[in-house]
């Protein structure tokens, strides 16, 4: 029994169909966000979405009874059966704000897609260095800020009034969104020589840190991509060594067996 749902689990076509109904729970929930197909199909979109969740449930349950304890030490079936388990929880009264967790079932996409896993590992593998990157651009803002409120508060007390307002407005800087007429050029006419600390806080943090960040996503992603690459590899190598063997094995009987039919013949 447990090898026939460990062979179903396995199975190309049970991947696919889980798959599928993904996407199609993703379809409703954006569906159910439209007014007027709620309003004529909201009872179908809630019949799907309850027979989804409970196909989920049976193959979490079957994944369970197959894996055991191994379940629970598998990252992906860990993330799986949490965004099942938040699906299940009551949706009425106070709790009828869960209702919108919902839609965190379409994450499971990601761990029936070999690529899209690949991906999340890549940016789990980079954590320890954008944690280090972070660090830095929090010191640059905390730097930055304090330089801002002290110079530009008076003047600018809706930007730069607070610690806080300093962050937020170096922050919309930083993205470069109207940062120049909107934010700079203002306090320009007031400070001729404000864009010495601008131009300088955008090439610190635009220009450099956001990129160090880019740069080490593109490492981790190499080096995920490298180590794919050295498993295929090594899976390939031990496979043609098993066939080269059965090859070896196989001359080794093919002569065996030519010595014995000489030796027959030699003996009529």
């Amino acid at each position: 029994m447990l090898d026939r749902i460990k062979t179903i689990l396995g199975s190309r076509p049970f991947e696919l169909g889980i798959t599928g109904l993904i996407v199609l729970n993703a379809i409703t929930l954006a569906l159910e966000t439209w007014p007027a197909a709620e309003a004529r199909f909201g009872g179908l979109f809630h019949i799907v979405d309850r027979t989804i969740l409970v196909v989920f449930v049976v193959e979490i349950a079957m994944r369970l009874l197959v894996h055991r304890q191994r379940f629970f030490t598998d990252p992906w079936s860990l993330f799986d059966f949490s965004v099942v388990a938040v699906s299940l929880m009551p949706t009425t009264g106070a709790l009828s704000v869960l209702r919108a967790f919902r839609v965190l079932r379409v994450l499971r996409l990601i761990s029936f897609v070999p690529s899209l896993r690949r991906v999340v590992g890549a940016l789990l593998e980079a954590l320890p260095g954008l944690g280090s990157i972070t660090l830095l651009l929090g010191l640059l803002y905390f730097v930055f800020a304090v330089m801002a409120t002290k110079l530009y508060g008076a003047e600018f007390p809706d930007w730069f009034g607070s610690l806080g307002e300093s962050a937020y407005t170096l922050f919309q800087v930083m993205t470069l969104e109207s940062w120049s007429m909107g934010i700079v050029r203002p306090v320009m006419e007031a400070h001729p020589y404000a864009w010495l600390f601008f131009v300088p806080f955008i090439l610190a943090t635009s220009f450099t840190v956001l990129n160090l960040f880019i740069g080490i996503i593109v490492s981790a992603m190499q080096s995920e991509h490298e180590a794919t690459a050295e498993a295929d590899r090594a899976a390939l190598h031990s496979e043609t060594e098993g066939v080269m063997a059965e090859v070896k094995a196989l001359r080794t009987e093919i002569s065996e067996l030519r010595t014995l039919i000489k030796a027959q013949g030699s003996g009529k």
